[in-house]
């Protein structure tokens, strides 16, 4: 027997995640539409990036108003802004979290900024999706329309701050919109509402300093998890320990509170969703397959042999008769919006 998949890493630090079965989630797709924004689109990366265009399109930036029409509801926000009204980065990623969700695609909402003593300190909201295609993390600013890239790879939130620290973002790439155009720069509007340009480094040294919402159901959940959604989980790497998070001048609000969760465990951030690890006993011609995943929303686990290539919906535990001197058993999970996750090959020879 042969396995060659990917690795299943279990999440550890992350409470909830959205109810895809939620009313809230069928009133979004049924009040905008945009299942006709990748319509015909069969590649979920794109789809993905048709989508934060779409949002990129709808919310125009403005940073410093006194105050947001929608408060923190993604309905209140698109509708306000369909209207005319501008917002900041944390709307934008209200609002990318919902539909991205929305259309079954793991996302989670994230904090960021430089942090320097008496440099830029600001701070800045964005997302992280999961990316089935790429078995992957990949960290997506829908304000900018921005991701960055290695080698063709989109990046996520760690992997961007890593390649900061190394070298400045030297060996990255900015990318914008749907098209994946590399770019070296792009306007952001200062303090005073002027337009400057920031490089790719400047855009990179953002992620220095890094927080995940620990609480994942901030669209279904709103506003009674209010006080969950402010649980912040942080990486406790060296550089957390030799360095502050400066903020507006000042230690991050969060320090030697209940809300800054220390994780030192990289891998708490990168668990797998809709990744499958399985367990397979053989007795004689029979093998007993045992099947688990973080799969949030989970409908059902499929399975198909490779001679006949159909998908068949199994639970998670099946028996197989070995028939053939060499069997190849393909598995994955599907969530409830339809949208399957990596597929797990088991390889056995009788």
């Amino acid at each position: 027997m042969k396995e060659d998949n990917t690795d299943f890493i279990p999440n550890t630090v992350f409470v909830s995640a959205e109810d895809l079965s939620s009313p809230k989630f069928a009133a979004l797709r049924e009040k905008y539409q945009l299942d006709t924004i990748f319509h015909g689109e069969q590649d979920e990366f794109k789809r993905i990036l048709l989508l934060r265009n779409w949002i990129r399109q709808k919310i125009m930036i403005s940073d410093f108003e006194d105050s947001y029409p929608g408060e923190s509801y993604a309905e209140g926000i698109l509708d306000a802004a369909l209207k005319g009204h501008g917002f900041h980065c944390g709307h934008y990623m209200i609002v990318q979290n919902a539909i991205m969700n929305a259309y079954g695609y793991v996302t989670r909402c994230m904090g960021a900024g430089p942090g320097v003593k008496g440099g830029p300190d600001g701070h800045h909201g964005m997302n992280e999706i999961w990316l089935n295609k790429y078995k992957k993390w990949f960290l997506s600013d829908a304000k900018y329309n921005h991701h960055f890239e290695k080698n063709g790879i989109p990046l996520s939130a760690l992997e961007v701050r890593a390649e900061y620290l190394k070298n400045k973002a030297a060996d990255v790439v900015l990318v914008k919109g749907p098209e994946r155009t590399p770019i070296t720069g792009d306007k952001v509007a200062n303090k005073k509402g002027k337009m400057v340009e920031w490089t790719k480094e400047r855009f990179a040294q953002t992620y220095t300093w890094l927080e995940w919402e620990s609480y994942s159901n901030r669209f279904t959940g709103w506003p009674k998890n209010s006080h969950d959604l402010s649980m912040m989980n942080m990486f406790a790497d060296g550089y957390f320990k030799d360095h502050m998070w400066i903020w507006d001048g000042k230690p991050h609000w969060a320090y030697n509170t209940e809300f800054m969760k220390l994780i030192p465990d990289r891998n708490s951030f990168e668990w797998t969703p809709n990744v499958i690890a399985s367990t397979v006993y053989i007795t004689g011609n029979i093998a007993a397959i045992k099947l688990k995943s973080n799969t949030p929303n989970l409908k059902t686990y499929q399975m198909k042999d490779q001679s006949d290539g159909v998908w068949k919906n199994i639970p998670d535990s099946v028996e197989i008769k070995l028939v053939k001197e060499k069997n190849e058993i393909v598995f994955r999970a599907v969530n409830l919006a339809e949208v399957s996750g990596p597929e797990h090959r088991i390889f056995i020879s009788n």
